[in-house]
């Protein structure tokens, strides 16, 4: 394809973001009918939809209920066992994508259909038609972008299950794209589609650096992702340099794919570069080694808003703060939503354009102080607001209708209107609904953490000790993260009859780290004991009255005695100062914890 070609595709591609954002109302009305006609024979709307009405979309807005994933989960569930796909949607369902969200643990399945595949590579070709706007010479060069595949399994009637970005990876969409040199990937595909994500990573990385001065970007598609790539080289990097000195590639690299694809890679011995390397990894401090290393890099692209934000300080430095981070696209299993048309401006005020023909958009307003309510909670249908009609600066819930069958369902995220590109709303990111620890894909929720300490406190009984307070905080300061929990415990005087129990030793505490994280969701334990993204939890028993202490500090900065509860996740500096000064023992737990695909 040649660059005129390619020129004439990204305008055309700025075009259509301009023609679509202007006429978003009708964008989005026009929508909502042909999803209507498609679906509306299906049981899930007949039994909302009775038919009586001439106007399909009025009557789907009186009748039709928001709902959340425990109202669908009957209806996917048939499917996933071997019903047809009419339940739900007018078209085939293809797989399942298994969403970072859990639904009793196990991760909530969505449904996909053959065009979303389309609809999601229609957002990413609008990724770099809107870079170029901002820094040029993309075309120069290489992307190294760290892309991994994770586990698949299949439904009962033989459905893929899978994650959204497995789908796309493993799709022809990506495997077939056509040569374009704005997205020339330093990682081959056969590296990017290894299972195994030590060899994947192993051989992305090795193909980032024999490319080292060709790459003009870089990144993942999470923050967590690249500083775990960060991390990975640091321990491997004199491993990595005897492959390009040698031009051997090391035989821990098992898998034949990457095997065939690094050993084309590698061809020749290059010791230059391999010196070259060496001298930078082995320097006693890694500020600004990405830099370093790939010196014509204009950019890191990875998602750095909501709690991934927490990453910011640790890539900053690794980059010496100078290559801006550059987070493009919002998207979600259930649906890509939009794209960043400033992509250059600083984290803290990204803001996502919602592109109106990705799904049909409604908003459940909320209060700015507000806890963004429970999947418990009905939503009368007279309270939703269209795209077109949100107000700047209002916070508001996400509810999308889709062709692949979710209809007024609830994304559980919490945005904020900072403004409008033509007809069409941009929202800056606040947070998940009731989610108070990530660290990468997981997303535990209050009440998921307080069941987990449930089961673990049960192991301090027999010690005639007891659990007075907890609290929590993720602890990304390295990497991986981890989980950190601080407990304080009451040594309890046994009376006359009670049996004399046993101290209470280091065993018993890592058995209650364990025990809180198998007692955690699926989505955690596969960070944990497969993908290695999260690290061990950590129980910090803290001295006798900190709680104390924590809720005085609490209510010298405004909060009130009457209506103070301790907080079950630590945001404040100060208070995890307190915390932290009041630790005196540290537990790990001892092993991973039990994961089965």
């Amino acid at each position: 394809m040649d660059g005129k070609k390619l020129e004439y595709k990204g305008k055309e591609a700025l075009k259509g973001i301009q023609k679509l954002t202007a006429e978003a109302e009708k964008v989005q009305e026009d929508l909502l009918k042909a999803i209507l006609t498609r679906n509306k024979k299906t049981e899930y709307l007949q039994k909302h939809m009775k038919g009586l009405s001439t106007d399909d979309v009025l009557e789907f807005k009186q009748k039709v209920p928001v709902i959340t994933y425990k109202d669908i989960y009957p209806y996917i569930q048939r499917i996933a066992n071997g019903e047809d796909s009419s339940l739900i949607s007018g078209h085939h369902i293809t797989e399942m994508l298994c969403s970072s969200g859990t639904s009793g643990g196990e991760p909530k399945l969505m449904p996909s259909i053959a065009e979303d595949l389309d609809r999601r590579t229609f957002v990413y070709n609008l990724i770099m038609p809107i870079m170029n706007q901002y820094v040029t010479g993309l075309d120069e060069g290489k992307a190294m972008l760290l892309y991994f595949v994770k586990a698949e399994m299949s439904t009962p009637c033989g459905l893929p299950a899978r994650t959204v970005l497995t789908s796309y990876y493993k799709s022809k969409h990506f495997k077939c794209r056509s040569s374009d040199p704005y997205n020339d990937h330093t990682s081959p595909n056969e590296a990017i589609l290894c299972d195994d994500s030590n060899q994947s990573m192993y051989c992305q990385l090795l193909a980032g650096l024999i490319n080292r001065h060709h790459v003009l970007r870089l990144g993942a598609v999470f923050a967590s992702a690249l500083l775990r790539a960060i991390s990975f080289l640091e321990r491997n990097w004199l491993s990595l340099c005897s492959d390009i000195r040698t031009g051997q590639l090391n035989p821990m690299i098992t898998d034949s794919g990457c095997r065939s694809a690094m050993s084309t890679m590698l061809k020749l011995a290059d010791p230059h570069l391999a010196d070259e390397i060496e001298n930078i990894c082995s320097r006693r401090s890694w500020k600004g080694i990405v830099c370093d290393l790939w010196p014509k890099a204009k950019y890191i692209e990875a998602v750095v808003t909501g709690s991934m934000s927490q990453y910011i300080p640790a890539l900053e430095y690794y980059s010496r703060g100078k290559l801006p981070l550059v987070c493009t696209m919002y998207a979600s299993s259930e649906c890509y939503f939009g794209v960043n048309l400033k992509p250059l401006c600083d984290p803290a005020n990204v803001a996502f354009t919602l592109l109106p023909n990705m799904a049909y958009y409604e908003f459940i307003p909320l209060d700015e102080n507000e806890t963004y309510g429970n999947d418990d909670e009905e939503i009368p249908s007279d309270k939703l607001v269209e795209l077109v009609l949100v107000k700047v600066g209002c916070y508001y819930e996400l509810v999308v209708t889709t062709f692949s069958g979710l209809n007024r369902y609830r994304i559980g995220d919490v945005l904020q209107v900072t403004g409008f590109h033509n007809q069409t709303p941009q929202f800056r990111f606040i947070c998940r609904r009731n989610v108070i620890l990530s660290i990468d894909n997981d997303k535990t929720n209050e009440e998921d953490l307080h069941k987990s300490i449930m089961a673990a406190k049960r192991l301090l009984e027999p010690y005639n000790a007891l659990l007075v307070e907890y609290t929590s905080y993720a602890d990304t300061s390295s990497v991986p993260g981890h989980y950190v929990i601080y407990w304080e415990i009451k040594h309890c005087t046994p009376s006359v009859l009670d049996k004399v129990s046993s101290p209470l030793g280091p065993k018993v505490l890592q058995d209650c780290c364990i025990a809180m994280e198998e007692d955690l969701d699926y989505i955690y334990r596969r960070c944990r004991t497969n993908d290695k993204s999260i690290g061990p939890l950590e129980i910090r028993v803290v001295k006798p009255g900190t709680f104390e202490s924590l809720m005085d500090l609490f209510i010298k900065q405004g909060a009130s005695i009457n209506q103070y509860k301790t907080p079950r996740c630590i945001k404040s500096d100060a208070a995890l100062k307190l915390l932290n000064s009041s630790v005196k023992a540290y537990f790990f737990s001892p092993r991973d914890p039990t994961w089965n695909p």
